[in-house]
C-alpha cells in the first residue's frame, strides 16, 4: 500500500516512498492532526480501500478497538512513521518499539543499526527505560565481537554514544549502555526485547519458556541491579 511504482517513483534507500494510487495515508500526532513535513508520528489510513480488513472472526468489538480505537475515524495498525521534507514515508516500526525521549520519537531499530555499524559491535538491543526528566531514556544492551578489547568500558561506552550521535543525532545517544556476552533469544534466534524492557523498567519478567539461553537473562538482571545500586 506504500510502495514505489516501477519507472515512476524515484526511490530513496530505506524509505517506503509514497502510497500507491487510491490509498490515502497520513502521519498524525496524538490528536489525529497531520504532522508537518520532516516530523514523525502515527501512520494511518484515512479512507477505505478495496482490500481492507473489515472485522475479526466472531469478534467485531476487538476489531474496532484494535484498529479504530485510537483515532475513531482513521485506520491505525500500530506503526510509527516519519515523513521527510519531500513527503517520503519512512517506517519506524511498531509504536511500542518507538521511544519518546523529550518529545522526540526515536526508533529502537534505527539506534540498534547505528550501534552495530561500529566495527567492534556484534549485536545490540535498545529499549526504553522510564526517566523522570525525559519521559523515556535510551537503554542499550551491547554484545561486542570476540576481537574487541575495549579496555575501560565507560570510555568505550562514551565512544559508542558519540558514534550514535554522528549516525543519527545527539538526541539519540543512549543514556545507559550495558555490555553483555549475549542477548536473550528464542530458539529461533530472535532477540526477546520484551524481557529487556522488563529488566530496564524493574518489572517482573514475563514468560521465559521460549528462551534458548535463560542464564543470560539472570546475568543481565543481576548486572542491571548492581549498576543501579552503584549509581
Amino acid at each position: 500500500m506504500i510502495s514505489p511504482l516501477p519507472g515512476l517513483t524515484t526511490t530513496k534507500p530505506g524509505s517506503a516512498t509514497m502510497p500507491i494510487p487510491g490509498i490515502e495515508a497520513d502521519v498524525v500526532d496524538d490528536h489525529g492532526n497531520s504532522v508537518p513535513l520532516g516530523h514523525g508520528g502515527f501512520l494511518v489510513i484515512k479512507k477505505p480501500w478495496p482490500s481492507m480488513l473489515r472485522t475479526l472472526y466472531k469478534d467485531d468489538q476487538r476489531y474496532i478497538d484494535t484498529y479504530w480505537g485510537k483515532f475513531g475515524n482513521m485506520y491505525f495498525a500500530g506503526d510509527g512513521a516519519l515523513r521527510d521534507e519531500e513527503g517520503y514515508l519512512w517506517l519506524l516500526g511498531r509504536v511500542d518499539d518507538v521511544m519518546n525521549v523529550s518529545g522526540h520519537r526515536l526508533s529502537t531499530a534505527e539506534i540498534e543499526s547505528a550501534l552495530v555499524s561500529h566495527d567492534l559491535v556484534a549485536e545490540a538491543a535498545v529499549v526504553g527505560q522510564p526517566d523522570d526528566l525525559t519521559g523515556e531514556a535510551i537503554f542499550a544492551f551491547v554484545t561486542l565481537k570476540n576481537r574487541a578489547h575495549p579496555g575501560d568500558e565507560r570510555a568505550f561506552g562514551q565512544e559508542l554514544r558519540n558514534h550514535v550521535a554522528k549516525k543519527i543525532s545527539p538526541i539519540a545517544k543512549p543514556k545507559r549502555i550495558m555490555f553483555t556476552p549475549d542477548l536473550p533469544k528464542t530458539r529461533s534466534g530472535k532477540i526477546m526485547r520484551r524481557l529487556l524492557r522488563d529488566i530496564a523498567s524493574g518489572a517482573t519478567l514475563g514468560d521465559t519458556t521460549s528462551l534458548a539461553n535463560k542464564d543470560v537473562v539472570n546475568q543481565i538482571q543481576d548486572a542491571t541491579i548492581n549498576a543501579a545500586q552503584d549509581e
